[in-house]
């Protein structure tokens, strides 16, 4: 006979430990990232800047892009319609920074079902430089965005990327979104770098251009309805690891719709379920609100009260959470602990959801994450 209460107690132990666990390695991480020093080699650099229309801290995000102290790098930006909103100001920044290389493509060919990759495509093949980096238009990039990449290259590296961490909510909606992608998103994804277990984030991606070309090309990214899923399973097919860099950059959020953050996650969600299936089934166990609700059943099997267990639960939890987003300097405010809170009952939902359905909207195109495409078809397509 099973006994039920002994295996929630286990559970919720279980979970706590891995909860500060995880936490503890991302404060080791930054901490340790303070002592390394920047590479010493210089090597050219392409960004390449996918845009399509303007977010909320567009002009600080883009400008961004002409502040970066490398000695040696050029901005390539793409855009497939000229008619687009971001053009104009992009058009002013180039204008503004003749010092930096800076270009600006357009073209709207569709080698692949992603329309992100193919807006890309077309400044990979203009880039110049052996080491390419491809970052989305609302990544606001520090000084020492490029050597930060380079930093995590190395012999056994095929790919170097970061998680977004969310800055500069406005509004309750965008204090969720940074509690899904900092405290939850991003620690477990650099946790898992940290073992040796990366993969692939494409808000950011440095590229060794042989690499990539040597997989099928740019096009290969298009074997997945998602890129950074493909990137992660090209790169590991190579035998290769993802490094996630040891700071990861920063995404500034302004407002935010509920249901444009729901639809956001829901999407990473289901691509997460069809791309790496074997790892999304124990989703269900992260967040706060199964362990907590499995210590409170322990505690009421044992004529324990279930709001003490309910107390200390949530107590651990979420001390060590403001622990690690002091340590790493990432955007915490009065409002937080009810949107961690908030973020963990909805995880259980999200993992539902995310079973359910194999279609999204991104940026007004209607997509589906059941579109199996192979590098040889991609690449007669382009032919």
């Amino acid at each position: 006979m099973i006994d039920f209460a002994t295996v929630a107690l286990a559970y919720s132990i279980l979970a706590i430990l891995l909860h500060l666990l995880s936490s503890a390695i991302v404060v080791w991480r930054y901490r340790s990232a303070s002592f390394q020093k920047h590479p010493t080699r210089v090597t050219p650099v392409s960004i390449v800047r996918p845009v399509c229309g303007l977010d909320h801290f567009d002009h600080l995000t883009l400008r961004s892009s002409f502040s970066l102290d490398y000695p040696d790098y050029e901005i390539i930006f793409c855009c497939a319609d000229e008619r687009d909103a971001a053009v104009p100001l992009i058009r002013a920044l180039i204008s503004e920074n003749p010092a930096t290389p800076a270009r600006l493509l357009f073209g709207d060919d569709k080698p692949t079902a992603n329309p992100k990759l193919n807006n890309i495509v077309k400044g990979w093949k203009a880039a110049r430089s052996d080491w390419i980096v491809i970052a989305d238009s609302n990544v606001l990039m520090p000084t020492t965005y490029i050597d930060d990449l380079l930093r995590c290259s190395g012999p056994q590296t095929g790919l170097v990327c970061s998680p977004p961490v969310g800055c500069m909510p406005i509004g309750f909606n965008a204090e969720l979104e940074c509690a899904f992608l900092n405290g939850y998103q991003a620690r477990w994804q650099i946790a898992a770098d940290a073992i040796g277990f990366g993969f692939a984030q494409g808000k950011s991606m440095l590229w060794r251009r042989e690499l990539l070309d040597g997989s099928g090309g740019i096009l290969a990214l298009g074997a997945e309805i998602a890129e950074d899923a493909a990137a992660t399973k090209i790169v590991r097919s190579r035998g290769l690891n993802v490094r996630i860099a040891a700071h990861p950059f920063e995404q500034p959020l302004g407002p935010r719709q509920a249901k444009q953050i729901w639809h956001r996650q829901l999407r990473w969600a289901r691509l997460r379920r069809v791309s790496f299936p074997m790892y999304y089934v124990p989703e269900v166990l992260t967040g706060s609100a199964l362990p907590i609700a499995a210590g409170m059943f322990a505690a009421a099997s044992i004529n324990a009260d279930p709001l003490t267990a309910f107390i200390f639960i949530a107590t651990v939890w979420y001390g060590a959470e403001i622990v690690l987003t002091r340590a790493a300097g990432w955007h915490i405010s009065r409002t937080s602990l009810i949107a961690w809170g908030l973020r963990d009952m909805l995880l259980p939902i999200l993992w539902i959801q995310g079973w359910t359905g194999n279609t999204f909207t991104w940026r007004g195109n209607d997509m589906s994450v059941r579109k199996p495409v192979t590098v040889e078809t991609l690449m007669r397509a382009q032919s």
